[in-house]
This record gives C-alpha cells, sequence and structure tokens, in this order.
C-alpha cells in the first residue's frame, strides 16, 4: 500500500432504477482492498443525494455505476450540481454499459474516465491513482 492511498476518498454510487449491483460492491472492496477510503452510498441514489454525500464525505473521486442506459441524463446532472456546489474539483468517473459516442459526450461534460463493464480491479485502482495524482492536492 502506498501512502499516498490512504488520503484518497471515493464515494461508489448507484444511481436511479438500476437494481444490479454485485459489480459496484467488488470495485468498492477493490478499491478499499487497495487502501483508499471507500464511501459506498447503496442503490437507487439521486444525483443530489450523491454530490450532498460526496461534499460531506469530503471525496476526491465519485465513481458512478450506470448499467440503466440514463447516463446521458445522470451525469450531465451530477456536473452540474458539483459546479453549483463548487465542488467541480471532485473526480467524477463511471462504468458501465455506455456507448462509444456517449464516452466521447461525457468526457467533453468533464467526467474524467468511464470504464467499461470488463475493466480489471487492478486497471481500475491504476486509474483512480492517476486521476487524482494528476488533479494535485485541492
Amino acid at each position: 500500500m502506498d501512502s499516498h492511498d490512504q488520503h484518497i476518498r471515493v464515494l461508489v454510487a448507484k444511481v436511479g432504477l438500476d437494481g444490479h449491483d454485485r459489480g459496484v460492491k467488488i470495485v468498492a472492496r477493490t478499491l478499499r482492498d487497495a487502501g483508499m477510503d471507500v464511501i459506498y452510498t447503496g442503490l437507487h441514489r439521486t444525483p443530489e443525494e450523491v454530490v450532498d454525500a460526496a461534499v460531506q464525505e469530503d471525496v476526491d473521486v465519485i465513481g458512478i455505476s450506470i448499467l440503466s442506459g440514463a447516463h446521458m441524463t445522470v451525469f450531465p446532472r451530477l456536473m452540474k450540481l458539483l459546479r453549483e456546489r463548487d465542488a467541480d474539483d471532485i473526480l467524477v468517473i463511471g462504468g458501465g454499459v455506455i456507448p462509444d459516442d456517449d464516452v466521447v459526450r461525457l468526457k467533453e461534460l468533464g467526467v474524467k474516465e468511464l470504464l467499461l463493464q470488463d475493466t480489471s480491479p487492478d486497471a481500475i485502482v491504476t486509474m483512480v491513482r492517476r486521476i487524482v495524482t494528476e488533479r494535485g492536492p485541492r
């Protein structure tokens, strides 16, 4: 475990009606096992609840798992709420089933990384460490 990992705080959330949480729980455990602080908000969260929790918990990264197809609604709303709360230094990443064209559009909106379902746990840990390091201290 690297010493800098203890400072990485990640909020992991499922937004909307999607009831599948096996993958998001694996991701949460993987990040925790890598030495990060992980807050898992559970199922059926609204973007407002996610942003409130992220601000309260002072997280570095919000990870949204979305399989429902609502990503083009959820992510723009999340980014807007973070800007409104003056919290847009919180990095937003997403995972799930997201078509390539939408990946491009979401990155243009400020979503930092989008992971497909078959991304390995090690690759997720590496990516989170990289984006937090690139952003630098808050």
